[in-house]
Parts: structure tokens; sequence; C-alpha cells
């Protein structure tokens, strides 16, 4: 059995996004968790995955890797397998998950049965070059991780880190001090003004220096794209060589920034992404470009010195090579009930919101139950679809998205048998309620609009069926007639 022991370097938490990094091991990850409140915003947000490529720098051999993910007891957590050491293990602890993908050790040789070698190439990765099925992953130093939380469930703290041999514990595995990063996005939903789309907000915080006495941290350029899609972006969309993630320089959002943290103003180096959703976007998507600051620093505080004076854009020599990117997406939802009529007939819930006819749109709380009463008035109701299903006139839903509910209801009209001469007209199927078309006893019944009925004339003694007039027609003693209005038919009789 392997044993861990590592730092326990708080990060803020990845949270309803999803992200396919190229990434190495300098400084903290640094996200926080999204808090929606769905009664005062039109939007929130769903999920939390995470999918990267991460280069191993650390000058050494490693055998493992370890995803820390701080505030989760739940157990429904998948993982990515498709690397050297397998599917991850959970491994819970007090206050979260590790999930660990670890080498096997081989007693009898004292030796890992696999290895991540050293990185000696560090350019950018593009799609899933860092998998075990693609050219020249053995020898690469690379590797791609990946895990996805259950919907609604947020870690508070994710911590990435390389699992590398105890030199005083043959057998066992520690954790580097290091924890492995470039700076992720932090996804929230503030309250729309009244009247305004809702926003959709991304920050990136830069990771503070080691020693934050009065120290500037390690700048970075930055630039970012983005784009809307009309539906849930998934986790294996999140790469570089697929047409969702935007990099195109008509998707650029930013063109470039400096990510330095401030000591004096720590916000003042947030990158602050923000803008509208437009109406039917489910995903906001964006990738963060990282390239290296090779300009000047000041020798005291070590802040960027940029030789256009405010660091808005790069001259030539102040670019150095691409450090990694991050591909994110916030796949967004309306947490609320559509109701759809089909036919005549009311639908109402129980909190007197929906009344449908006229208000058939409610805007609820993530989770909310909400039950819908259906009244079919003087008609049928037929029955439910959509986020609610069968023939009972009340459904309850569970509000975990947009949800939207059709209620069908038919009208009822009129049969009415009219009959010259002696004779009777039995109608099959019965009318409403068992009523039986059955002259003479009742010569008229109501029957659902679209009711096919099938009327049979048979004379009274020493008579004949003559024919059909009406809705119906021929000399045949029987006829199909389909409701869909009131209707009359009679049977003519003679000698």
């Amino acid at each position: 059995m392997n044993h861990f022991h590592g730092l326990r370097h708080k990060v803020r938490a990845l949270v309803s996004i999803g992200i396919s990094a190229f990434i190495f091991a300098s400084g903290g990850l640094a996200s926080a968790p999204a808090h929606v409140n769905a009664q005062t915003q039109s939007v929130t947000l769903f999920g939390s995955l995470s999918n990267f490529d991460v280069m191993n720098d650390l000058q050494q051999e490693t055998h493992g890797f370890e995803i820390e993910l701080d505030g989760i007891n739940s157990p429904f957590l998948y993982t990515f397998s498709g690397n050297r050491y397998g599917s991850a293990t959970t491994v819970p602890f007090a206050g979260g998950v590790y999930l660990r993908w670890t080498s096997k050790w081989d007693p009898a040789t004292q030796t890992w049965t696999a290895s991540t070698p050293i990185a000696t190439n560090f350019t950018p990765t593009a799609g899933h070059q860092c998998t075990m099925w693609a050219v020249g992953y053995a020898t690469s130093g690379c590797e791609h991780f990946g895990v996805g939380l259950p919907y609604y469930t947020n870690p508070t703290n994710v911590i990435y880190r390389w699992l590398i041999a105890d030199p005083a514990n043959p057998g066992s595995l520690i954790a580097n001090g290091t924890p492995v990063s470039i700076p992720a996005p932090v996804w929230s939903v503030p309250p729309p003004a009244p009247n305004q789309a809702p926003v959709v907000v991304a920050e990136v915080q830069p990771p503070p220096p080691p020693q934050p006495q009065l120290q500037f941290g390690e700048a970075k350029w930055v630039k970012v794209y983005k784009t809307e899609q009309n539906r849930e972006v998934g986790l294996d969309e999140l790469v570089a060589d697929n047409p969702v993630v935007p990099q195109d320089a008509a998707q650029a959002e930013v063109t470039w920034k400096l990510l330095q943290h401030n000591p004096h103003s720590p916000n003042s180096g947030v990158l602050r992404n923000q803008g509208g959703v437009n109406a039917g976007s489910r995903a906001v998507v964006r990738r963060y470009e990282y390239y290296k600051f090779t300009g000047t620093y000041d020798p005291i505080d070590h802040k960027a010195i940029c030789a256009d004076g405010t660091c808005s854009a790069p001259a030539d020599t102040e670019v150095g090579g691409f450090i990694g990117a991050q591909n994110a997406a916030a796949n967004i939802g309306v947490p609320s009930v559509t109701v759809v009529k089909a036919g005549n007939g009311t639908v109402t819930d129980t909190t007197g919101k929906i009344n449908c006819g006229g208000a058939c749109s409610l805007l609820t709380a993530l989770n909310a139950v909400i039950t819908l009463n259906a009244n079919p008035g003087g008609g049928v109701f037929a029955g439910w679809s959509g986020a609610c299903n069968g023939t009972q006139t009340s459904c309850s839903v569970t509000v975990t998205d947009s949800m939207n509910v059709t209620a069908t209801f038919k009208s009822q009209f009129t049969l009415s048998i009219g009959r010259g001469g002696q004779g009777t007209v039995v109608g099959t199927p019965g009318g409403n309620a068992g009523t039986q078309i059955n002259c003479g006893n009742s010569c008229s019944a109501k029957f659902t609009d679209g009711t096919a009925v099938t009327l049979t004339a048979t004379p009274a003694a020493g008579l004949h069926f003559v024919n059909w007039t009406g809705a119906c027609s021929g000399t045949a003693p029987t006829c199909t007639v389909t409701i869909a209005k009131d209707t009359q038919v009679q049977a003519n009789f003679a000698k």
C-alpha cells in the first residue's frame, strides 16, 4: 500500500466549469465557488468539470498524480483513465476527497511499474496528445487527467500535485510540495439589473509570490477568446483542436493583459471578463492563453516595467514563450417551469404564480418542487408530456434546469342520433363515463374530440334499414363517424 504525505496549500475551487489545460508545475490554482441565488437570477451555473494536460517539469520521474477536492463528500465521481496509471482511486478525508492516479510498486525488483519521464519539449499540447494512444506519448513527459463531479456539487478548494517517490520509504509516494497549475477562471452570475440580460462573469486571479511581503508576483501575459453555444458543452470538447473552443482573431475578447499579483491592491491585477448572455445560449466558452513576461522587473519590489508605461500591450521583447492554456466553459441554465397548453383547459400551481391561460412561466429556485394541477373545465384532460407524464391531473416537477411541460386537453362534443321509422341504433364505444348510445333509450352522448364511433342500425320487426343521413351516408347498416364537433346522424327505416 502506498502512503501519501503532502502540503495542504489552500486554493479556491473550480466551480461550474469545464477545463482543458496545458499546465506547468508553477504557482497555485486560484478559483472560487459561484454562489447563485436562483430566486433573484434568471441564470445559474451547472456542474463542475476539469480536464487538462500536465507536463512533468520537476526534473525527476513522477509515479502518479493527485487532485485534492475540498468540501466534496459525494462518491459519484468519474475520472479520465486513458493514461499510464489507469483509473483514479477515490480516497476520502475529513474535509473532502483525493483522486489519485498511482503506479504499482514491484517489491521483487524494488521499482515502480509506471513512470512519467521528465518533459523535454515544452510546446502547446493539441487535443489529447498526452493520452496513452497518442504518438510519442511514452517519452513525452506529459499526462492527461480529468474529473467530473455531479451537477450542483462544487468543491471549495482544488489542488493539483505530482506524486513522487518517498526517498525515506521505498514503495511509498508523497505529494510534491509545489502545486501544479496556471491561473484558472472563477465563474459567477451576479444578480441582474432590472430588465437587463443576465451576465456571466469569469475572473482570473494572479498567483501571489511564494513570500508575499511587499513583493509583486511573477508576471504573465494572457489573451482571452470567447464564444457562446446554444447547447451545453461537454468535457471532452474542451480541447484545442475542437471547433467549440474559440481561437480565431474575431473571437478575441482581450488582446493582451498583464497578469501580476499586486500586494498593495490585490484586485488590480484581476482579469475580469463579463458580458450579457445572448438569448438561447446554454454555454459560455473561453480560452485563456498564457505567455511568459520577458521584460524588466523593478529590482526593489519585482513590479513589471513595460515599454509602453502602462503594460497595456507588450513590446516584441516583452513576450516570451507560450506557457499554457485553459479552455473553460460555464454551462448555464434557467431554473424555471414553462407550461404549454394544447387544447382548452387551465393549469395552475400551488404557489399561485402559474395560471395558464395567463401566466404560463415561473422562475424558481434550483431544485424547487413545483406541483401543477390541470383543470379540463368542460373538456377532458388527455395527459402530460415533457417534464411531467401520465394522465393524473396533478404532477410535481423538481426544477433542475429550464423545465418544459405540455398539458393536453381535448374538447367534448355531442353526437345526436335521429331515427326515421322504427328501429334501434347502438354506438361503440360508449360515450363519456360509459354513456351508451342505444336508441331508443338514449339517442345522444358526449365524446372526446377525435373519437371514432361505430354506429349499427337494427330495424324493428317487419322493417328494413334504408340509409343514413347527416354525418353518415350509405345503405350499409354500419357507419363509423369521427367526432370533431357536435354531430348529427339519422338512421332511416321502412317497410
